[in-house]
């Protein structure tokens, strides 16, 4: 069975993940990649450094970000949300942001870039002065979800 995950299943979904996709577009070029995030409730936070994704969204702030659960190819759910990029400059802002993605709680086995900085877990304060890089919102403003739950896969008659 397919059909629309719900108001509070979308919220589910956005919080319990580390990673999804950004898409982005510039004078009619695409550009997706997976980045890790937090989501607040709201809004959605990432820390980056300057690079393809940064130069296009200063462009064009119209971003869509794209996550999903996976338990296994029947059973899944998906969420797509629409909205604005925004640089967190300020630093009151830009420590709020980082004392949120370094709360996270992630595997044992992790990316350096999902770590923020050279001593993690031990992140000296205040963050802002000690993670370098450029720390950014997606401001929401739609949200919308899938899923399949079919519990086993179909059979393929031959």
């Amino acid at each position: 069975m397919t059909g629309y995950l719900g108001p509070q299943q979308i919220e589910q979904v956005l919080l319990r993940q580390l990673v999804g996709r950004i898409a982005c577009c510039n004078d009619g070029v695409p550009y997706i990649l997976p980045i890790s995030y937090v989501y607040d409730g709201k809004d959605l936070f990432f820390h980056t450094h300057e690079g393809k994704k940064i130069e296009m969204m200063r462009k064009n702030p119209n971003v869509c970000f794209q996550v999903d659960h996976m338990h296994s190819m029947a059973d899944w759910e998906s969420v797509i949300a629409w909205g604005n990029y925004e640089e967190i400059t300020e630093k009151t802002d830009r420590e709020r942001v980082l004392k949120l993605l370094v709360s996270r709680t992630l595997p044992i086995i992790s990316s350096a870039t999902t770590h923020l900085g050279k001593s993690w877990p031990f992140i000296p304060e205040p963050l802002s002065d000690n993670i370098p890089g450029i720390v950014f919102a997606i401001r929401v403003n739609e949200k919308t979800g899938r899923f399949e739950d079919n519990g086993v896969s179909p059979s393929y008659l031959r």
